[in-house]
């Protein structure tokens, strides 16, 4: 995951903490805690490009599941043309009386 830089104003904040009769440490404690939140949910935040990326993972599956489902039905007919085969060469073989 990409990185995302984002400005926080500490200084505004303690002052506004201040001016709402918070002491210099509480106000600073504050901010600092406030600031650890922004960053944690920042590192989970995606980015365009990590959306970009996902969006081609999942355009690589999707292609593979679509080569797998024709691959899958040419075995079907063929395992079906094949029974038919034998099934005739059995008739053929042991015809009914």
């Amino acid at each position: 995951m990409t990185t995302i830089a984002a400005t926080f104003d500490t200084l505004s904040y303690a002052k506004r903490f201040k001016a709402a009769g918070f002491t210099d440490s509480q106000a600073e404690e504050v901010v600092a805690a406030l600031r650890e939140v922004r960053d944690s949910r920042l590192e989970e935040m995606a980015t365009k490009g990590d959306i970009k990326e996902v969006t081609i993972e999942i355009e690589k599956v999707r292609r593979e599941i679509a080569e797998s489902k024709a691959d899958t039905i040419k075995w079907m007919f063929g395992v079906a043309a094949g029974q038919a085969v034998f099934i005739v060469t059995l008739l053929k073989m042991f015809p009914v009386r």
